[in-house]
């Protein structure tokens, strides 16, 4: 079984993936953000590394991929090829940041990985605001995020909404991840489990 966090940078996902799969028992699996070698090119100049980086995010996200399929084991994955593709990727196009050509010639690619898979079983997305990412991302101090343009993280967060409601064609569980304190407030993550309790398995924890 697959099931897959998504969410805006500093939303939570890292927290809640390795909450849920201490809780279930299921292996976690994470993005290996920092070993992009695009990645600080990237913050520092998106119009130029654009390409370069979600290219390797798609190549790395498809292997990803593969490998949870063909895994006996639930595995819950820190961030898809999903939202790699119609909210990091579309959101450099929209941006002017990947050429027509270019977004292009990515989207051919990722449409021809998509003979090979299949949509999670379930994507839990934690929707979170502007202002609830920046506290997170200040906290946690990369230091090539720190420099983040909001209005980026804006354009973010308005691709995951057209993404979560009109494009994914799976099952989803949204939650607010500005009112649940999951981390610290016991009762918030055990009404998460509930949900993901029912909609996975029909029934809701005792």
């Amino acid at each position: 079984m697959h099931i897959a966090i998504a969410g805006n940078i500093g939303s939570g996902k890292t927290t809640l993936t390795n909450m849920l799969a201490k809780h279930y028992g299921w292996t976690p699996r994470f993005e290996t953000v920092d070993a992009n070698p695009y990645l600080e090119d990237y913050y520092k100049d998106i119009a130029r590394w654009s390409f370069n980086l979600e290219v390797y995010f798609l190549k790395q996200r498809f292997k990803d991929l593969l490998e949870i399929r063909r895994s006996e084991k639930t595995i819950i994955q820190d961030r898809s090829i999903f939202e790699g593709v119609y909210v990091f990727a579309a959101n450099n196009y929209a941006m002017g940041n990947l050429s027509e050509k270019d977004f292009k010639t990515y989207m051919d690619l990722f449409e021809s990985m998509m003979m090979m898979v299949e949509w999670p079983d379930l994507m839990i997305y934690l929707q979170a605001s502007v202002p609830h990412l920046i506290e997170n991302i200040q906290k946690r101090g990369r230091n090539y995020e720190q420099s983040m343009p909001i209005e980026y993280l804006k354009n973010l967060n308005d691709r995951y909404h057209e993404f979560i409601f009109e494009k994914y064609k799976g099952k989803v569980l949204i939650i607010d991840a500005n009112r649940l304190d999951f981390l610290h407030n016991p009762e918030a993550f055990r009404g998460i489990v509930d949900k993901v309790d029912n909609l996975l398995f029909g029934l809701f924890s005792e």
